[in-house]
Formats: C-alpha cells, structure tokens, sequence
C-alpha cells in the first residue's frame, strides 16, 4: 500500500552518497575515502565530550552561547551575526528553506558540492551549473546563469571534490556583478587548508555586505565530524531570519562542548595542517609520477584523473588491499578518484597499490 505523496521535485532528488567505509572481507580498512582528519580529533575535545555524558539528560544551549563566544573571539566577528548548525549542510538547508521558493533558482560549479543542489531541489527551485573550465569556478560562467529569479549562488572555496579553489579578487568580482537580492554562500569547509597569499576567506565581505554569507565547519580540521557542528557568519538581517527557520537545540549538548574545546586546541591544529601540508604536496608529485593527471588541491584531499575506465577498477583494487578512496562518478567525474590526505604509512600504501595496479 502506497503512503503519501512527497511534494513535487522529492523524487528528483539525487540521495547523497558517502564515500565507502567498508570493504569486502576486510576488516577495518583505512579510509581515505571522506576527508576526514588522520590525526583523528583533539585530545581536549574528546576530554570535553566525556565530561558532558552526565548532562546527557538536559537540553543543550539553544543560543550556544559559549562556543559563540569562542568563535567571535578567536576569528574576530560580531558574535551576534554568527549560526550554529548540525555540521554547515543544515546551515545550506535553512538557507534554502528561507530564501527559496518554487520557480527560484540557485547556481553552483559544474562539479560543486553535492548537497548543494539537495537543499535546493527540496524547495522546488532550479539547480543551475556553471561550466568549470580545468575543474575550477569560472566567475564569467556564473555570471552567465544570472537572472531575476536566482535567489543564490553556492561557493564551495576550494571546492569538493576538485580541491580548486577561487582567488579573493574572482570572489570580490563575483559578488559585485550579483544583484543585491541574490545570497552569495561561501562555503569555507576547508579554507584552513589554504596557504595562498591570494586567498580571502569571505569574512571582510560577509562584514561589509547585506548577501554573504560565509560558513565553516569543525568537521575537517578540527575533525568532529561524527558531532555534525558547523557555523556561518553574515549579516545581521540574514542571520535573524536563519534564526526564524533553524530547528530549537540544533546541535547538541556534547558538540557544543567538543567544539569549543577543539578551537582551542592551537597544537592539534598545527599538527594537522602540517600533515596536509608535508603529504599534499608528495601524493601530487607521486600520482604524477604513474602517470595521472592531478587537479591543483588546496584541501586535505587530491583528485587524480585515470584513463577511461580504470577509475573504478583502481578503487576496487586499492580496496581489495584494505584502502578505500572515493570515487567521484557522481560528481560526473567518472574517471577520477578523489583521496583524503592520510599518515605517511597510509600515503605510501596507496601509492605502492597504484604502482601494482598499473604494473610499474
């Protein structure tokens, strides 16, 4: 017996697919697969989840006043002009849930996040992509998509899974071709992995305009992702109408706490953008050495391009051997895989896999 009917457009909806965590006969393989932090989380987070588990029984801080307080402080913002959400993805749904409506659309790269065009389709708006010439955001090609019923533009800077990524002066250009009406979101899920003298993370522009909103999340650096916190940072009339649309107690109680504890860990930090920093560079030089095509990375994450056909096979066969990569055909990049930056044991297996693979 069939139930209800879904609004229109439910079932046009792609379901986001995770990057595997299991593989075939092999127990606890290494998983390269979500770019999550290899170092796994700080020590003073785990303490602070610990310490929560007696006050599982009440009701977390609806406000989050105190994680709000420690973000304002450490990036220098107007803690009133900050959203906490469950990880940045709810931050994207209340975004849509409160600007978009039917007949709207909402543009993003040819290749951009894939929970983008989930929020946006829930809300019977259009999913418009712009062409990524070299796998990376063309602002002319955006500007192209424009018209009077786009209510957003979505910027994953650097994006996933292309690791690409927008310099300040193509984002500041972006933003003054917009029209006012329409919301620029700059997602910064991995801006902490940017070294480019050149790159702007969005916060003067989310400051000093009424239609940015900047986002960030403690799921990759700070390694949290099995809390699901994330923040965003606008302005003052876009954030209380969030506000208006967000769920009460969104994040809980053990998260918040994590999170605060996390940003303040300045040692796990270092070590773990020191890792990015030491391997990115080795897994690009040494992918291109077999042979692969690998796209400029600024994340803790490279996507390297395989012959036709092969992608799939070398996903497999690494896996076989205990080491999950993420394929990324349902970015429409059938021939590519995307691979989180692991510990140097980790790095090197993946590398000797590929060689045995290709017989080299």
């Amino acid at each position: 017996m069939r139930g209800p009917a879904p609004k229109d457009g439910i079932y046009d909806i792609s379901p986001y697919v995770p990057g595997k965590a299991a593989a075939e006969g092999i127990e606890n393989p290494i998983k390269m697969s979500a770019n999550e932090n290899a170092l796994g989380c700080s020590p003073a987070a785990t303490a602070a989840f610990l310490e929560a588990a007696p006050r599982l029984h009440l009701y977390p801080d609806s406000q989050a006043k105190a994680l709000r307080a420690a973000v304002a402080k450490k990036y220098g913002l107007e803690p009133e002009r900050l959203i906490f959400g469950c990880g940045s993805d709810e931050i994207f749904a209340m975004l849509a849930d409160t600007y978009l409506s039917p007949g709207d659309n909402a543009i993003q790269g040819e290749y951009g996040y894939a929970a983008f065009p989930i929020v946006t389709r829930k809300e019977g708006a259009e999913v418009r992509r712009a062409k990524e010439p070299n796998l990376a955001l063309d602002v002319d090609e955006i500007l192209k998509l424009v018209d009077e019923r786009t209510k957003i533009v979505w910027v994953a800077n650097p994006g996933n899974p292309t690791g690409a990524w927008l310099p300040g002066r193509e984002v500041r250009r972006l933003h003054e071709a917009l029209p006012g009406n329409v919301i620029l979101v700059l997602d910064g899920a991995y801006r902490e992995f940017v070294d480019e003298p050149d790159f702007e993370d969005g916060v003067e522009l989310a400051r000093s305009s009424g239609n940015v909103v900047m986002t960030r999340t403690f799921s990759k650096l700070h390694g949290l992702p099995g809390l699901r916190i994330g923040w965003g940072y606008g302005s003052r009339s876009i954030i209380e109408a969030l506000e208006r649309a967000r769920p009460p107690f969104n994040v809980s109680l053990p998260a918040l706490a994590a999170a605060e504890a996390a940003l303040g860990d300045d040692d796990f930090q270092a070590r773990s953008l020191a890792l990015v920093e030491q391997w990115r560079p080795w897994l690009i030089q040494q992918l291109g050495g077999l042979g692969l095509e690998v796209t400029p990375s600024r994340a803790n994450f490279v996507l390297a391009h395989f012959p036709k056909g092969r992608a799939s096979e070398a996903e497999a066969f690494l896996a076989a051997r205990g080491y999950l990569v993420r394929s990324t055909a349902m970015y429409g990049l059938p021939n590519a895989l995307r691979i989180t930056i692991g510990l140097e044991a980790h790095n090197r297996a993946v590398i000797e896999g590929l060689a045995e693979f290709f017989g080299k």
